[in-house]
């Protein structure tokens, strides 16, 4: 092997060993340098291995990156601008057009309940009888989950928030598709921003996935903490769900068991 092969060799294997360093603390992106960086003149590597850090080190890091494998995770959030009210944040939406899902829309669903909450309720988007009236889980599954609220929890509905990752109703009762996601959830974002609640519970795939920006399903997460903005957020099933598998009802109110002791609520025994 000639020399230039083998210092390239070592260069190669110096780098290899700090990026799997770096993997091991949590570290995910690497910056790089700009043009004008890359272009100055640089000392050459050493080819000695990176000495091990010390024990205070190591200490220190652990505590600033999250654990990987913790059951609980902060989700990476992006600041959002906070509106004034949910009144000033309707206006903003106004007659929407930013996506295609306004074609074949009759009414954008904003959402509904007391805008000081303290639970808000996150779906993926409206179906038929909520794009007929207006409002957030009226159909079917809407009376799968305000039984939930009313008679399990013992709360008002409207005492709780509900809205959705979509404010429009995706053709066919479709999940959202990237682009709708993208041009709406924003707004279900600033809504949480203005109610600021104790608890986020979201309703199946697409608003746990997209809020906590993971593709992780529901079946793995549901039930365990995770968290949302400094929020609790507990993923659980859609309602939806749960009327084509009504035995997986006795998961959801696990779920909601959880909710309500999080938040000082009295639980019932059944």
């Amino acid at each position: 092997m000639t020399d230039i092969r083998k210092e390239i060799q070592e260069i190669v294997e110096e780098i290899r060993a700090h990026v799997e360093f770096q993997r091991a603390l949590g570290v995910k992106t690497v910056e790089i340098p700009s043009p004008e960086k890359r272009s100055a003149r640089v000392a050459p590597l050493s080819t000695k291995k990176p000495a091990a850090p010390s024990a205070q080190t190591a200490l220190t890091t652990a505590t600033e990156i999250p654990d990987q494998h913790a059951e609980s995770k902060q989700a990476e959030f992006k600041p959002v601008t906070v509106p004034a009210s949910l009144e000033v944040l309707r206006q903003e939406i106004g007659d929407c057009r930013r996506c295609k899902l306004n074609k074949d829309r009759k009414t954008i669903v904003f959402g509904e309940g007391n805008p000081k909450a303290d639970i808000v309720f996150v779906g993926e988007g409206p179906g038929f009888e909520e794009d007929q009236q207006g409002r957030p889980f009226v159909g079917a599954a809407g009376q799968l989950l305000t039984d939930i609220i009313v008679k399990g929890m013992k709360i008002k509905r409207e005492d709780v928030y509900i809205c959705n990752i979509v404010k429009c109703r995706p053709p066919g009762n479709r999940n959202p598709e990237p682009d709708e996601v993208e041009a709406c959830i924003g707004f279900v974002r600033q809504q949480i921003a203005v109610i600021r609640p104790k608890v986020i519970v979201t309703l199946g795939n697409v608003s746990t996935q997209h809020l906590l920006n993971t593709k992780q399903g529901i079946t793995k997460m549901r039930g365990i903490w995770q968290e949302y903005d400094g929020i609790p957020l507990m993923p659980t099933f859609h309602p939806s769900y749960l009327l084509r598998s009504p035995g997986e009802k006795k998961w959801v109110w696990e779920d909601i068991k959880q909710v309500m002791a999080k938040l000082g609520m009295e639980t019932p025994k059944k």
